[in-house]
């Protein structure tokens, strides 16, 4: 009897241990398991209308905003931005705004009619000191207007539906759909001083796209995209300047697009070119600049676009979510690129903006119709932005030359997206970009 009592202890401590164990397996996941674990995780397949989660290797998004701080983002960023020397901020601010205003309901899908086919106008603006087009022109509207790839696979009808004429996918794949209408612009990405496609592999996409516009990486600023320092950047980019055009000289060779051309950003760029001339005792050739053009923050270890990987700095710009599609700044920007090329002897050379649009979702007062103005905004603004004293002689003086919107199909930032990844179907912003590329036809 003392046995079978003790045997029948020993099991029900052992039940009440596997209990505990429960308990405590329980209580750790109640608690979160730490950033370690959580990075760990497979990430959860995002619907287009999900909002993505910032992740430890790639934190774009901020932190989704609160319902009291939304009526003030909104206001943000309906108001106009002055430059500096009309006494406005750099950027604009929701310091000093009551939190009390009544939350406004933000939908989390909407519907409307794409913008009408756009007119040219006449008056000039602020922001647009010419809207007169000049004679002097190098590209059509479609061989101008650009897309970034991927999600699903570029085709002819697709290519035609949207009325593009150029887009890129962040690879320099030989097998891309591309026509005497629509071309394709391969990438050479960069990571930890190597790059990729390489050897063969990249002697083939080379012979297989004669006449090609190369681009040598993507974001080499940010550190979750190339991640490059200067110095290993400026040797990078000679070895594959020289590949490329030793093995193909009727190419064209773009630098990697830095992802905003904030003064942080053109110091990043600065210090490129005079590492480049310090090794190899020339200046750095580029036969087309290149940018991209978001509107992010500018701080170490936060949402954003970080800092520079080689730069000291622990701050640039401090931009907040409604800053995220403000016309002014977008504009500003580019002319301070276009200035920062003339300084450097470099205005006859071409401008394109290879990556821009809308990363934030709908629920960070971002709706789809607001997505759709920016969008054609910077499309005219693109289109017609001339300045006799920065822009490209050869091309009427305009500012840039083509431009890609982000994106075709983006599974994690959805909001810019032209196609549904499900249907391959254009979205009613997708209907409005097809518009816009065929207005002028």
């Amino acid at each position: 009897m003392q046995k079978l009592r003790r045997h029948a202890n020993l099991i029900l401590a052992m039940v009440l241990l596997v209990a505990a164990t429960g308990l405590v397996v329980v209580g750790m996941q109640g608690l979160g398991a730490g950033p370690g674990l959580l990075a760990a995780r497979s990430p959860t397949p995002l619907l287009p209308s999900a909002t993505p989660e910032p992740t430890v290797t790639e934190p774009i998004l901020p932190p989704p905003p609160t319902l009291t701080r939304l009526p003030t983002m909104i206001a943000a960023a309906r108001t106009p931005w002055l430059p500096e020397t009309a006494g406005a901020p750099a950027s604009a601010t929701t310091e000093g705004v009551a939190e009390t205003t009544p939350v406004p309901t933000v939908p989390a899908t909407a519907t409307w009619t794409p913008v009408p086919t756009p007119q040219p106008r006449t008056s000039p603006t602020r922001s647009e000191p010419t809207q007169t087009l000049p004679a002097a022109s190098l590209y059509t509207l479609r061989q101008r207007l650009g897309l970034g790839g991927g999600g699903v696979p570029m085709t002819r009808d697709l290519a035609q539906q949207l009325g593009l004429g150029w887009y890129l996918d962040w690879s320099a794949s030989p097998e891309r759909y591309r026509s005497t209408e629509v071309e394709y612009v391969p990438m050479i990405r960069l990571r930890d001083g190597a790059y990729w496609p390489s050897g063969e592999a990249l002697l083939a996409a080379i012979d297989a796209q004669p006449g090609a516009l190369w681009l040598i990486g993507n974001e080499p600023d940010v550190r979750w995209q190339d991640n490059t320092p200067p110095d290993v950047y400026a040797k990078l980019y000679h070895d594959l300047y020289h590949i490329l055009k030793t093995r193909d000289p009727a190419c064209q060779v773009a630098i990697g697009g830095v992802a905003q051309p904030t003064p942080l950003r053109l110091k990043y760029l600065d210090r490129i070119r005079s590492a480049y001339e310090a090794q190899y005792g020339e200046p750095l050739p580029v036969d087309v600049w290149n940018v991209h053009n978001f509107v992010l923050r500018e701080e170490r270890d936060s949402w954003g676009v970080d800092i520079p990987p080689g730069l000291e700095e622990n701050r640039g710009i401090l931009r907040e979510i409604a800053d995220h599609d403000n016309l002014e700044l977008f504009r500003q920007q580019i002319v301070e690129f276009r200035r920062w090329m003339k300084d450097r002897g470099q205005q006859n050379k071409p401008l394109i903006v290879s990556e821009y649009g809308i990363l934030m979702p709908n629920d960070y007062g971002f709706p789809p119709e607001k997505v759709q103005d920016f969008m054609v905004n910077t499309f005219r603004f693109f289109e017609r932005a001339i300045d006799p004293d920065l822009g490209l002689p050869a091309d009427g003086y305009r500012l840039v030359q083509r431009w890609c919107w982000f994106s075709l199909a983006d599974a994690r930032y959805p909001t810019g997206n032209l196609v549904t990844g499900e249907s391959g179907s254009l979205t009613p912003l997708g209907e409005a970009f097809a518009a816009y590329a065929h207005s002028a036809r």
